[in-house]
């Protein structure tokens, strides 16, 4: 997937990505973007796609034998016995190049984390 050269956009790092992962990202982007706050900004954070909202928010990226959903550990931890079936780490959930996670769950997990990041102390 590395062409050597580091995405400055998420336009660019999706360019990269080859078939079919990239259009399981472009599916898992569309849905965090139609849930997200209005508030959220994208960027590239760590080499990856990430939405961030008062902090890191939720990030994506491709591998080459699974993509990858990165919402941090709160919300995995909340939602666990909906992430029966996907592989699962503390803060990362991975799902198949070819079959983007169910949009209502994407949704869940951007809104825990969006409670999660309001209920922090701002500095």
């Amino acid at each position: 997937m590395r062409s050597g050269k580091a995405p400055k956009t998420v336009d660019e790092y999706l360019a990269m990505v080859p078939e079919p992962a990239r259009s399981t990202l472009v599916k898992v982007r569309a849905t965090i973007c139609f849930f997200d706050q209005p508030a959220a900004t994208e960027s590239i954070s760590y080499g990856m796609p990430m939405f961030k909202y008062k902090g890191m928010l939720v990030g994506f990226a491709a591998f080459s034998k699974h993509c990858s959903l990165f919402p941090g550990a709160a919300p995995i931890a909340a939602l666990k016995n909906e992430l029966k079936g996907f592989p699962i780490s503390k803060g990362t959930i991975q799902f198949a190049v070819d079959k983007p996670l169910p949009g209502a769950l994407v949704k869940k997990l951007v809104k825990a984390r969006v409670a999660e990041n309001e209920g922090k102390k701002q500095r």
